[in-house]
This record gives C-alpha cells, sequence and structure tokens, in this order.
C-alpha cells in the first residue's frame, strides 16, 4: 500500500529531502574511509532535519489547534523522509555493496498507525525489515546500524526483522501482529519484495479468515474498554485505547480492510458498512481525536494518551474554547469531546449492524439473535430477533412511537435493530411539547424509567439516540456535561444513568452485601418511583451557575405532573432533590455523637417515609460517582444517621434508641472481650457516652485491648492496618494537654502519612484516646512494617518535643497531587448553634499532603480545645469539620476571637503551612 499524503502545504517546509540527500553526500564525501566519523554526521545532519521537522509541525499545529488529522499525516510523512534519507545513506555510504545476491535484499515497511500514514508528535515508529531468506551479514549489518542510527535520533521504535515465511507464521499465531501487517506499507527498499509479501498476506492470512478476524478483534475491544473503565464518559479518559477513542475508530477500519480489502475509511461507503453522513462523522471525530491526542503529545513532550485533569486545561486553551452560558472553556471542551466520542460509539454500533447484515446473507451472525417472539409489538417487527421499523417513516408518523419502542424493548428483553435507532436518532428533532404532554409518551418514559428488569441498558439506548434529552428537555442540557473535579468520574448524563441501575440493582438483591441497609428499605417503599424520579433529576441542574439541589426541586415541581406523579408525590421529589446531599454531609462532617446533630438532621427530614427514600438515594448518588468511592466506612456512618434518626422520629422516643444503643455496644464489647463485670465497670466509667455513640463496634474492642494493655504508662501507641477502610488505624493513648492533636497530626505528616479521618476522645479522667485513619498522600496503602514503625516513632518524637522534629517539619517538602490543578478557594464556616456544647468551625479547602497538620496547629495557636474532628474528601476538595471550645470547656465567642479563629485558619487553608508551624513548635 502506497499512501497519497493529503496536501500538507508546503512540503519542503516540513523537511526537503533533497537537500538533505546533499548534505549527507557532502559528508560522506569528506569522511570518506572514516565509518565512525561518516555515522555521526549523517545522524547529525538526520537529527537536525528532524527537529526543525518537528517545530514546522508543531508550529503548524498551533496556528489550526483543531487540524488532527493534517498533524499526523504530516509527522508521518517527516518520518518517511528521515527513513528514506537514512536507508539510502545506510546503503550507499556505510555499506556498499555493488554485486548482491539475491538474499542480499531488504524491504523496509511501515506497520501499525504509522502503517496507516499517522504518527502523532512521540509516537512509536513501527517499521519491519522483510528479507527473502534467512538474513546474510550485509543485511543484519544494515539493519543493525539503521536501528541504532533511529535510537541516536531519539525515536523509539518499534520494529522486527523477519523473512516472508517467518512473517506469515508470526501473522497466523498472532492476532498483534496479523493487525499490524493488516496496515503494512512500503517506505524504501526492495519494492518486489514488499509487493511479494503483501501478496502472500492477502492470499494467506486474509482470505476465508474474516469471521475470525472479526471476533477477535471486537473480543479484544471488550477486554480493552473493559481495562480502561467500561465507560466512555470517564472524566480522565484515554483518548487512545479508551472508549470512544481513536482506538475504536481503528477497529472498524480494521475490520472493514480485512473483510472488504479497503484501502482507505473512504471506500468503507463502497463497501456498504458506512454512508456518507456516517463517513463525514467519522472523520469529524477522528480529526478532533488526532487534534486532542496532538496538543497531550506536544505539551507533555512524550506519548501521553490520558487526558488529565491538568492538560484538559492547557488543551482547552490551545483549541480556544472559551468560557460561556455559565460553562467554563475547560468544560465546554470536555463537552464537546464526550460527544465525539458518543459519536464513535453511534458509528460502531451502526457499522457493525452493516457487517452483520452483510453476514447474515450468507448464513454469518456477528451480533446475536433472540428468538423470542412477543405477540403484540404494536406495529413494530422482528427483524432476525431485533426490534425494527416496518417502513421507514414509522417514527415520523406517530412520534410517540420514539418513546414506545423502548418500552417494548425493555418489557421483552429485545435488542432494537441499529436501523431502528438510527432512525429514531435521526427523527428526535419531532419531539415536540405535544408529544412531551403525551400520556402514552410519558407512561412509556414511566414504564423505562421504573423497569424491575434493566432500566440503566435502555435508558442508556435512549440517551445515545437523543430521544432522552428530547423529551426531557433539561435533561439534555446535562448530557456529556464534565464536572470539573476530582471526585465525579463520569459525565452528568452518565452517573445520573449509572446511578438508576444501581438503584434497579439494589432492589432486586443483588447488591445486598455492599447495602443491605439500602436492600432492606427498598422492599418497605410506600412509593418507588418518587424514589426512581428523584434519582433521574437529582442532578439535573448541574452546570446552570446557582445551587443545583434548588433549581432541581424547582424542575422537579414542573416535570413531574407531566410524568403522571401525584400532587403528593411531586412533592416530595422535590424535596429528595433539594436536599439529596443533606445526609452524606450530615454523616461524614459531622459528629453523630452530638445527639443536636441529629435533631438538626431530623427537623428537616420530619417522616420516616422521607428518611428511608433520602437513605437509598444517597447510596446510589455516592456508588455511581465512581469505583472506589463507596466503602464500609461510609456505609456505616450513614447506617449510624439512619437509625438515630429513626429513633427520633419513631413514637417520639428521643432519648431511648439512643440510651439502648450504648447499652448494647458496652453489652456486645464485654461479651467480645470476656471482661469481668468489676474490670468492665471500670473501663465504662471511664469513657463518656458520646465516645460509644462515635465509634464503631471493632474500633471500640480494639481501643479497650489498647486501654487494658497500656495500664499506667503515659504514651501508649498502636498501628495497624484497618481493611474495612483500606486504611492504617493508628490510635494515641496519652495524657490530654493542649497541642497534643496538631502535635500528632504533624508527626503522622512528617511519616508520610495522609490523615483521612480523625476522631478525637478524652475519658473522664483525662486521657486521650485518640483514632486516626491514615493512606499515603495518593490514596494508596500505608501499612508496611517500616512505616507502621515509622508512623509510631515519629509520634514519640513530637510528643516529646525533641528539636529534630522542627528541623524536618521546615525541610520535608510536601509531594505534589493532581489536586494542585485546581484553584479552590478557601472558607471557613463558625457555627455556634450547630451543637449545644461545642463551637463547629468547617474548613473547606484544596486537598493536600499536611492540611490536617496545618489546620490543627492553627486551632492550637488560637487556644482553642479539639473535642473531635471529621476528615471529609471530595476528590481535590477537603472538607475538614473540628468541635472545639475554648480552653475552660465553653464555646469559642466574642467577635474578635471568632474572627481571628477564622483568619488563621483561612491561612493555614491557602498553604503554606510548615513554616508557621514550626516556628509554633519552637515556642510550644
Amino acid at each position: 500500500m502506497v499512501i497519497q499524503f493529503p496536501a500538507l502545504g508546503s512540503r519542503r517546509a516540513i523537511i526537503d529531502r533533497r537537500a538533505v540527500s546533499d548534505q549527507i553526500n557532502a559528508i560522506a564525501a569528506a569522511h570518506e574511509g572514516d565509518t565512525a566519523a561518516l555515522r555521526g554526521g549523517i545522524v547529525r545532519e538526520l537529527k537536525a532535519a528532524l527537529d526543525e521537522g518537528r517545530k514546522e509541525v508543531e508550529r503548524r499545529l498551533e496556528a489550526k489547534p483543531t487540524r488532527g488529522r493534517e498533524t499526523v499525516t504530516a509527522f508521518a510523512f517527516l518520518v518517511d523522509q528521515i527513513l528514506r534519507l537514512l536507508y539510502d545513506a545506510t546503503t550507499h555510504h556505510l555499506y556498499p555493496s555493488s554485486n548482491r545476491s539475491t538474499g542480499e535484499r531488504v524491504a523496509l515497511i511501515a506497520v501499525g498507525g504509522y502503517g496507516r500514514g499517522e504518527m502523532a508528535p512521540h509516537s512509536d515508529v513501527d517499521i519491519g525489515f522483510i528479507t527473502p531468506w534467512k538474513p546474510t551479514g550485509w543485511t543484519e549489518q544494515v539493519i543493525e546500524s539503521m536501528l541504532y542510527s533511529l535510537w541516536d535520533l531519539g525515536l523509539k521504535v518499534g520494529h522486527s526483522s523477519r523473512s516472508i515465511d517467518e512473517t506469515m507464521r508470526m501473522a497466523k499465531a498472532d492476532l498483534t501482529v496479523r493487525t499490524a501487517l493488516l496496515e503494512a506499507r512500503y517506505v524504501w527498499g526492495d519494492r518486489a519484495l514488499y509487493e511479494e509479501t503483501a501478496t502472500r498476506f492477502d492470499n494467506e492470512i486474509q482470505r476465508d479468515n474474516a469471521r475470525a478476524f472479526v471476533t477477535e478483534k471486537l473480543a479484544e475491544r471488550e477486554a480493552r474498554h473493559k481495562r480502561m473503565g467500561d465507560s466512555r464518559y470517564v472524566v480522565e479518559p484515554n483518548v487512545k485505547e479508551g472508549k470512544g477513542g481513536l482506538r475504536d475508530l481503528h477497529t472498524l477500519f480494521w475490520i472493514g480492510k480485512f473483510v472488504h480489502r479497503v484501502r482507505s475509511v473512504a471506500e468503507l461507503v463502497d463497501a456498504g458498512l458506512l454512508t456518507q453522513d456516517e463517513l463525514r462523522q467519522f472523520q469529524k471525530a477522528e480529526d478532533f481525536l488526532w487534534a486532542v491526542r496532538c496538543h497531550l503529545h506536544a505539551i507533555t513532550g512524550r506519548m501521553e494518551d490520558r487526558l488529565t485533569f491538568d492538560l484538559q486545561l492547557e488543551i482547552a486553551t490551545r483549541m480556544r474554547f472559551t468560557g460561556r452560558h455559565d460553562r467554563s472553556g475547560v468544560e465546554r471542551f470536555m463537552r464537546y469531546y464526550f460527544l465525539n466520542a458518543k459519536t464513535v460509539g453511534d458509528l460502531t454500533a451502526v457499522f457493525l449492524a452493516h457487517l452483520d447484515d452483510q453476514m447474515a446473507a450468507k448464513g454469518r451472525r456477528y451480533v446475536p439473535a433472540f428468538f423470542r417472539r412477543p405477540k403484540k409489538l404494536d406495529g413494530f417487527v422482528l427483524d432476525r430477533g431485533r426490534l425494527a421499523l416496518p417502513e421507514d417513516d414509522f417514527f415520523r408518523v406517530d412520534p410517540v412511537r420514539m418513546l414506545e419502542i423502548f418500552a417494548l424493548a425493555d418489557k421483552h428483553g429485545l435488542q432494537i435493530h441499529p436501523s431502528a435507532m438510527r432512525a429514531a436518532t435521526r427523527d428526535a428533532a419531532l419531539i415536540s411539547a405535544k408529544v412531551r404532554k403525551d400520556t402514552r409518551a410519558n407512561a412509556a418514559f414511566m414504564e423505562v424509567l421504573t423497569s424491575p428488569r434493566d432500566p440503566e441498558t435502555v435508558l442508556r439506548w435512549m440517551n445515545e439516540s437523543g430521544v432522552f434529552g428530547r423529551f426531557v428537555p433539561d435533561f439534555r442540557r446535562v448530557v456529556a456535561q464534565m464536572q470539573f473535579d476530582m471526585y465525579h468520574h463520569y459525565t452528568v448524563d452518565e452517573h445520573t444513568i449509572r446511578a438508576v441501575g444501581l438503584l434497579a440493582q439494589i432492589e432486586k438483591g443483588e447488591l445486598r452485601e455492599d447495602h443491605p441497609l439500602a436492600a432492606e428499605l427498598m422492599g418497605k417503599l410506600i412509593s418507588r418511583r418518587v424514589l426512581y424520579v428523584a434519582v433521574l433529576l437529582h442532578d439535573i441542574a448541574k452546570g446552570r451557575g446557582g445551587d443545583h439541589s434548588v433549581l432541581g426541586a424547582e424542575i422537579a415541581l414542573s416535570l413531574c405532573p407531566r410524568l403522571g406523579l401525584t400532587a403528593a408525590e411531586t412533592e416530595t421529589v422535590s424535596w429528595l432533590v433539594r436536599y439529596h446531599l443533606l445526609m452524606s454531609a450530615t454523616a461524614f462532617k459531622r459528629d453523630l455523637a452530638d445527639y443536636k446533630t441529629i435533631l438538626d438532621f431530623v427537623e428537616v427530614v420530619q417522616s420516616p417515609e422521607r428518611l428511608r427514600l433520602l437513605l437509598c438515594l444517597t447510596v446510589v448518588d455516592i456508588r455511581a460517582v465512581g469505583p472506589g468511592v463507596w466503602n464500609s466506612w461510609k456505609r456505616q456512618l450513614l447506617g449510624d444517621l439512619y437509625e438515630a434518626a429513626e429513633e427520633v422520629l419513631r413514637l417520639g422516643h428521643k432519648q431511648k434508641g439512643r440510651t439502648e444503643r450504648v447499652v448494647a455496644k458496652q453489652a456486645a464489647l464485654q461479651q467480645a472481650m470476656g471482661l469481668s463485670d468489676d474490670v468492665f465497670a471500670g473501663l465504662k466509667k471511664r469513657l463518656p457516652e458520646s465516645y460509644w455513640i462515635a465509634e464503631p463496634e471493632d474500633i471500640l474492642f480494639h481501643n479497650a485491648n489498647h486501654i487494658l494493655q497500656a495500664g499506667d504508662a503515659q504514651l501508649s501507641i498502636a498501628a495497624q492496618y484497618y481493611p474495612q477502610r483500606g486504611a492504617t488505624l493508628v490510635t494515641v493513648y496519652a495524657a490530654d494537654h493542649p497541642g497534643l492533636f496538631y502535635r500528632v497530626a504533624g508527626a503522622i505528616h512528617l511519616a508520610g502519612g495522609n490523615i483521612i479521618d480523625a476522631r478525637i476522645h478524652t475519658t473522664r479522667d483525662g486521657v486521650a484516646i485518640d483514632n486516626f485513619l491514615v493512606q499515603d498522600p495518593l490514596g494508596g496503602a500505608f501499612h508496611s512494617p517500616e512505616q507502621l514503625k515509622r508512623i509510631s516513632n515519629a509520634i514519640e518524637d513530637s510528643l516529646a518535643n525533641r528539636h529534630r522534629l522542627i528541623t524536618k517539619l521546615e525541610a520535608r517538602p510536601l509531594p505534589r497531587t493532581r489536586a494542585e490543578a485546581f484553584h479552590i478557594v478557601p472558607n471557613v464556616l463558625i457555627d455556634n448553634k450547630a451543637s449545644n456544647r461545642f463551637t463547629v468551625v468547617e474548613v473547606n479547602a484544596r486537598d493536600r499532603p499536611a492540611l490536617l497538620f496545618a489546620l490543627a496547629n492553627a486551632l492550637f495557636q488560637s487556644k482553642v480545645t479539639v473535642h473531635s474532628a471529621h476528615v471529609a474528601t471530595y476528590g481535590e476538595r477537603a472538607v475538614d469539620t473540628f468541635y472545639v471550645t475554648d480552653l475552660l470547656g465553653g464555646k469559642v465567642e466574642g467577635k474578635g476571637r471568632l474572627q481571628t479563629l477564622e483568619r488563621r485558619l483561612l491561612v493555614a487553608a491557602g498553604g503554606e503551612p510548615d513554616d508557621a508551624a514550626a516556628k509554633a513548635l519552637q515556642t510550644a
């Protein structure tokens, strides 16, 4: 195959091969007989040409930042010329041979993406050397010399050297080799050798092997998608390998090329696998994705294919996306990215459907067929087991049918024929206000949304066709909308659809082990459809500039009646959307042992049914954020809050439930430890009620053992891995004194740990029992024996006030984290009404190592006592809450003192706290 490069402007501006060749010939004449000097001169000349060519191509990319296809073909053209010049220089000047045998022939070919004539700035140069038979001494010299020269040029080379027979054997045995050779292209050398290789590949590999190749490529694609997160809507996508990325487009071309012998994407139209319109979509998406990948390589100076948050900002600027309509430039850029990824997914479905139809005529299928035949299809027909249209204008005659086809697909467990999906995409614009008010349409939509089967899959089909967004225009506004933060892994529409799917799974009992309380409550709900609609609408107002909870509640009031909900159901949905963050905020950021926390929460909730609904909504909202966000610790905190609130709501027994829970925990602990009544009574007497409420049973057991073993010791430290949270539990048992908390926090930071939660307690006889959960700064494990020993030693040194600790605090550099890509203005909220006993201080700031230490030091400098601390992180954002009193045990009051406290915390939250902390240690 010979690539005809598209117009690249002035090619000589990229590289003038004749001029470089003349320079190499002059160098050869000057260094005749000196092979080392000659080779060095050749490499220097080629390196200069390569560097100048790179600069020219990158200059063109900056001038036309969306022209990705033009950029990758320009790079491929540049590398072609470098290889040709090097081949000629090697065979004519370094290893000349005037009388070569038939075995002393070499064909240089490009394979893989380079073979297609596409190359990003720092992609591998994938080449192959083909020889007729086993390599001779001369061919080995030429190949080895060329490879050394290419490495000296700074190119990353993927290479192979095989005879024609070896090439065929490898292609038969290995799918990767087979795919690479499928795109093999002649670059230079013996042309007849290349032609012979291509002919044999066609006859021995491609012919009669299409079915096996397609099956293997589709399986490979599925495995790649799972490895990359199995969604095209992850917020840090891989442009090359991710779902909806370049590799998916390449897979379509490979399949078309193998089955129909096409040489270009445009020929897929003649093969009947794409229409002209679909070809334009293919080329537009490919052009954009290539542009993004080229910018990634240019910015990082390496082969980088992951679109991380910091790179998103820079590429959005390079590609000239600016803020508009309450969306920042980077959010508009990422939305356009996801829309292109969606286009890739749509094209894949259409392409495979065309291919399946072609193969069906030969008795072969690539898409599974369904053989159950429902009797009533409301005018739709079955085409080899898939729902199809009886005629092309079926939707145009009655647009409500665009909703009914999805309800039928869900009801009967059928797939929808791609031609019907294509028609729905084409005709979705016909869904007018009249259709949205149609009773049939709304009933069909609700059947899908509240389906007891698989609503997630059908809603995703509906979303990809555009019908979802047309029927619910407010939802259309969040389609492909990225949430530019590290907490949310998916776009808003993908997060919402996943949450609905999770709710259905919980209701069916499939996730009972992860969500036992939610699974139990689902069966007790008075109106399950209220919950499904609330899940659908909870984030529907994201990206509108205001509080999305308040705006979403207003949307619910207008939308729910249209969907057929009663006035009471509408009010409940609106309330759930308004307060869908209340339960998680209370559980993760407030002290559940403080009884006023429960009373304030209940005052908003007001009814057991709302409490049940809110718990289920909160669970699926958190779980649908992304992998690894949900854990047993969050499950326990939400469960504790639910039980405490239920006790208050049930029959007005406000204090009884709390006391009963304490007594039950104490009885369970005594039984588990096997302690006598006298010994346990002494332990129970020392620990306040708030401690028993705050800690789970396994921590109570761990702490009790620690206290009993410590005896009269002034200091006892225990550090052990706590698998339920994926973190290390560090317990410090020491005489309480001002500054204890921040000294321990500083020591943990020095030891390399990052505190993700802290629970501070003081016994009735003045001894602190403090529990810290610790990970490494990147959220990984922190539990090797060396790490555990280091953390214990650091705490001992800190509490002993040894001077070398100060030096370490001043000198220790903070590790860089991904959160630095975000700018978050610190905010401090001080509330004297949230608790009857304590002043509640909430600090919002960008998360970073040692943040908790900096804040704890600021509290110490402000002469307040920390009674409990609650650390919550939402991606790059940290929310740390402290329950504090003054040194005499009263609330922190007085306007001047509160302003000073706020100012110190803002300084600490804003960064660079270590110097101040070190000085404080020196004076402490």
